[in-house]
């Protein structure tokens, strides 16, 4: 079985840069009062726990030893991860993997995740796929949002699409923005009549609306195309602007060719240009752009450097979306269109 780069996702995000902790130590990110303290297991908050919200880790990490010698899982979880990130001591996976891998064996879902992915991994602990899929299934099927999602991974590596829909909308029903993307390209590439491009495009909006770029993007092109519901060129323009504009540089591209072909937007070569040249600065060469720019003109090229220089000043300003009615917005999930959740999400 291969492993799925995804992974690497949730392994890179333990390594920021340090900052300093309020007893002198190294902090990573997120900041412990962002990390719910289900993380930590069933037990109810102590002494250790909330030294960790104080930001105290040493503190912590000194009353959470001795409970997690004597079998304690909620404080083994909690000095795997003081250990994990580094926070108030020098970052230590061997020790992190110790703590995870035993709050794992007493079934707390979080160790269980964790204790997958450095099997994968295969740097603290023997890599182990087979137990990093079983310990994978069991954080899922305890309701870890980011596990199922993993183990969603998986399974369409080993080509059990139906089981990996199942845990992907699981994920993407908590409201995790990579699952939501990643179920509604599952749905929208299913063979012939069991394709559904609306569903699946109602899992776009959600993702698209949690700030996901690359939803952003998939959504702008399948209102510009009218995939999944009714055409809305403006619309669909709005949300490739949005991530064009927060730096990705996909949508910069796509943006181009908008601007170029005016649809969604009045057609304007020199902004085509430099939305073209500033995807291009960021490394992406498209052919078809570079025969765009071969054809204009040098007064044309040097409007399109200055465009692009006022665009990079602006930085990455937030658009404001309006959809009318019958618009993207309206497009929920199935499993969503009814009961007590189904609000109509606006921009």
């Amino acid at each position: 079985m291969k492993t799925n780069p995804l992974f690497a996702l949730f392994i890179a995000a333990a390594m920021t840069a340090p900052a300093v902790a309020q007893d002198g130590g190294a902090v990573t990110g997120p900041q412990a009062s962002e990390v719910a303290p289900s993380r930590f297991g069933t037990r109810e908050a102590d002494p250790a726990y909330g030294a960790y919200q104080r930001g105290l880790y040493i503190t912590a990490l000194r009353l959470a030893l001795p409970r997690a010698e004597e079998g304690d899982s909620a404080a083994q979880t909690l000095a795997a991860e003081i250990y994990a990130r580094g926070l108030g001591v020098p970052r230590n996976g061997a020790e992190a993997a110790r703590w995870y891998e035993a709050a794992a064996e007493q079934d707390v879902a979080e160790a269980q995740f964790q204790t997958a992915l450095i099997l994968l991994d295969g740097d603290f602990l023997p890599r182990d796929e087979e137990r990093a899929f079983d310990l994978m299934k069991a954080a899922a099927d305890a309701g870890n949002p980011t596990a199922q999602f993993n183990l969603a991974q998986i399974l369409l590596d080993q080509g059990d699409e139906a089981e990996a829909a199942t845990y992907l909308e699981r994920s993407a029903e908590t409201g995790l923005a990579d699952a939501q993307y990643a179920l509604a390209l599952v749905i929208a590439s299913r063979d012939g009549d069991d394709a559904d491009f609306e569903t699946a495009r109602g899992w776009l909006v959600r993702a698209a609306h949690q700030n996901y770029d690359t939803a952003q993007i998939e959504l702008g092109s399948w209102l510009v195309e009218g995939i999944g519901g009714l055409r809305d060129m403006e619309t669909g323009f709005a949300w490739i602007d949005l991530a064009a504009r927060a730096g990705n540089v996909a949508a910069r591209n796509r943006l181009a060719k908008l601007y170029w072909a005016g649809m969604g937007v009045e057609g304007d070569r020199i902004a085509a240009a430099a939305w073209y040249m500033l995807a291009r600065q960021g490394g992406l060469i498209d052919p078809i752009m570079e025969d765009f720019l071969v054809g204009l003109s040098d007064d044309q090229i040097e409007a399109a450097r200055t465009r692009m220089s006022e665009l990079e000043q602006a930085g990455s300003e937030a658009a404001t979306l309006e959809e009318p009615a019958g618009g993207a917005a309206e497009t929920e999930p199935a499993s969503l269109a009814d009961g007590e959740n189904n609000e109509e999400v606006q921009p």
